[in-house]
């Protein structure tokens, strides 16, 4: 009974949009008729951000005192309003808004008649000069009016925007138009990847670019997309992580250099995954995993800083400080800080199966006692690790291409930052021993063989690399979406992405 309410609601809606879109095509059609539709002659030479910083202070007096203030600006008008002989527009630009005052004498009774007829939605272009009103709002006096584009859709409404997030993420545009916290955010987010680019530059790194296409899936555990290239007839794979291409260059002698870039995985989609996604890795010589550590927090809280303005952040009711020094646990720290359960208990191998069974995550025969480990850490600690915290020394079993630890062997020189439950980074020091690299691309081929779809695949190349010598390294890679996620309080991966991977759209047709 509800469904058949919301149709019967819906209809009369769609019927309204419908009646409009028409009306609006027959002012497009008069527009063609005149042979003035879509103009591109129009030049701009003034923003409403630009006006509003340099003039937005001064007073009604100062501004009619002094020389006039000619401006020539464009915008998409976003509120109309019509008063007899004068109308206000509020029209904005990629910068903001500002007011338009339109007379009927300025303009002529001809123009001002057709201006009226003009829609929300269409796009403008004026010359005209500065003044305030007697509210005090900076507005552009119009001496001259142009309608540049004609918006055939109407935008919803002013006061509610899109309210399906299914439409916001299929149509950023409308999104972007009506919904400020969301182009705020997607400004936030293009500020973040300026501030990485900066401290890198300051830092010595070089960015770099890696190849999208490989011929071997490596760098990281996760099922790869396949494509196929004709001409060479070969099936490649689009990149899951540049990782083994990167240390290839710092091989060649670039030795410190990162890339910012996406990557693919043919995985799940939940709030945290988008198939598609956006990471920076970086590798510099000479340093380990600690040294990488403090880099990476530096890192994040100067890129908090510059795009926020504080290293202090708001997400979802918690407020994460990043300017303290963030925590340090490793696995099994982590899974007794945050459960009952005892060191002797999680060295017990029988008791790890039987207890992640218990618990609904059996685990694969073949699998060692490090990978029970962070199945365990991943089922009770993962989600409270809320501080900022690095989980270190991971079971080396886990960890094909980290450096083991010279003390214990069993664990490797491994860090993954977690904020709020989530991991943001993973780094460490990288295994620089060709015979030893070899011997874990061979376990690796050994458990895909087995039924291991995200193992990785015996790189040859990579080790042929190796054996001209890799100077002691380290690397790390952040999750950028995750990281603008954070600081700009987005509650799903899709809020931060500007066109997330959605199901196809039915319904649409060619017209």
């Amino acid at each position: 009974m509800t469904e058949q309410k919301d149709k019967a609601a819906a209809a009369p809606a769609a019927e309204d949009e419908n009646h409009i879109i028409a009306e609006r095509r027959a002012k497009l059609q008069a527009l063609r008729d005149s042979g003035v539709a879509y103009p591109n002659d129009f030049r701009r030479k003034d923003y409403f951000g630009d006006l509003r910083a340099t003039y937005g202070e001064k007073t009604r007096e100062e501004l009619e005192a002094g020389e006039r203030i000619e401006v020539q600006a464009a915008g998409r008008i976003m509120l109309k309003r019509v008063m007899g002989k004068v109308m206000f527009l509020t029209v904005r630009d990629m910068t903001g808004s500002i007011q338009f005052f339109v007379q009927r004498d300025a303009l002529g009774e001809e123009k001002y008649k057709a201006v009226k007829t003009w829609d929300v939605g269409d796009i403008v272009g004026t010359t005209g000069y500065l003044f305030k009103t007697r509210t005090g709002e900076l507005s552009i006096h119009v001496e001259a009016l142009r309608l540049l584009t004609k918006s055939i859709r109407p935008l919803p409404d002013k006061h509610k925007g899109i309210t399906d997030p299914e439409l916001i993420y299929r149509q950023r545009y409308v999104d972007l138009m009506t919904n400020e916290a969301s182009r705020n955010r997607f400004v936030t987010r293009s500020k973040v990847l300026a501030a990485i680019r900066e401290f890198m530059a300051k830092n010595r790194f070089m960015e770099v670019e890696t190849p999208m296409l490989h011929p071997i899936p490596g760098g990281a555990n996760a099922k790869p997309f396949i494509t196929h290239h004709n001409a060479l007839d070969e099936d490649l794979y689009l990149r899951i992580a540049p990782e083994l291409y990167l240390k290839r260059l710092v091989v060649g002698g670039f030795e410190r250099v990162y890339d910012m870039n996406r990557c693919f995985r043919n995985e799940g989609m939940d709030v945290r995954h988008n198939p598609e996604f956006t990471t920076i890795e970086w590798y510099a010589t000479y340093w380990d995993y600690k040294i990488q550590m403090d880099f990476t927090e530096e890192l994040i809280r100067y890129a908090a800083i510059k795009a926020t303005g504080s290293a202090v952040v708001q997400y979802q009711g918690t407020t994460v400080d990043l300017s303290k020094p963030f925590d340090r646990l490793t696995p099994k720290q982590a899974i007794m800080k945050y459960s009952d359960y005892t060191s002797e208990q999680l060295d017990d191998e029988a008791f790890m199966r039987s207890e992640l069974a218990r618990r609904g995550e059996p685990q694969k025969d073949f699998v060692g006692k490090g990978t029970l480990l962070m199945a365990m850490f991943d089922l009770v600690a993962e989600e409270k690790l809320i501080r900022p915290t690095f989980l270190i020394d991971f079971p080396t079993e886990v960890s094909p291409l980290a450096r083991a630890s010279d003390s214990d062997p069993s664990v490797c020189e491994r860090f993954e930052l977690y904020i709020v439950g989530r991991e943001h980074a993973n780094g460490f020091s990288e295994l620089n021993d060709p015979d030893d690299q070899a011997r874990r691309f061979k376990a690796q081929a050994d458990a895909k063989s087995k039924g291991d779809d995200e193992a990785m695949y015996y790189d040859a190349d990579y080790i042929r690399a190796l054996e001209y010598g890799l100077a002691p390294t380290s690397g790390c890679g952040i999750g950028i979406d995750r990281l603008v996620m954070l600081l700009t309080d987005a509650p799903s991966i899709r809020d931060v992405l500007l066109f997330p991977q959605m199901r196809r759209e039915t319904g649409l047709s060619i017209k």
